[in-house]
C-alpha cells in the first residue's frame, strides 16, 4: 500500500465522519441498515463488503475499476494543481481549479452510481462521500 498526502487523508477522514453521520445505502433486496461496509481493492476490483452491525456478512458487491481509471487519474491531477494552488494566495485561480476539481469529483460519482445500479442504491451525496474514499484506495493501490 502506497501513502497519500495528508491532504487526500484529512479528506477521506472527512468522507468517513460524514458518511456515519448520514447517508443513503441500501443494497438490493435488503430489509434494511445499518451496515459496517469495508471498502477494498482487490486486483482489478472495487469490492464492497457489505456487513450486518454484529459484522455477520450481509454480501459482496464487486466492480470492475477500469470504468473508473479516468476519471480517477483526471482527478488526481486535478487535485494535484487544486492543492498547488492554495498554496499561493490567488483567489481566482483557487476558485477556477476548485470548480474544475468538484466537477470532476461529480463524474466520479455518477459513474459510481451508475455501476452500482441494480445492486446498491445511493444517493449522491453518499456516492459523493464513496468516491473520495475510492480515490484514495486508488493513491494506495
Amino acid at each position: 500500500m502506497g501513502r497519500i498526502s495528508p491532504e487526500i487523508e484529512q479528506e477521506q477522514k472527512v468522507a468517513i465522519y460524514d458518511l456515519i453521520a448520514e447517508n443513503y445505502f441500501a443494497p438490493k433486496g435488503s430489509p434494511g441498515g445499518p451496515y459496517h461496509v469495508i471498502l477494498a481493492h482487490a486486483e482489478t476490483r472495487l469490492v464492497f463488503d457489505v456487513r450486518l452491525p454484529d459484522e455477520s456478512e450481509h454480501g459482496r458487491v464487486l466492480l470492475s475499476m477500469t470504468p473508473f481509471r479516468r476519471v480517477l487519474k483526471d482527478y488526481q491531477q486535478i487535485c494535484q494543481s487544486y492543492y498547488a494552488a492554495i498554496r499561493q494566495p490567488i483567489p481566482h485561480r483557487i476558485e477556477a481549479v476548485d470548480m474544475g476539481r468538484r466537477g470532476v469529483h461529480d463524474e466520479g460519482s455518477e459513474l459510481l452510481r451508475e455501476r452500482l445500479k441494480g445492486k446498491i442504491e445511493t444517493d449522491f451525496e453518499t456516492a459523493r462521500r464513496l468516491f473520495t474514499l475510492i480515490f484514495a484506495l486508488y493513491l494506495k493501490a
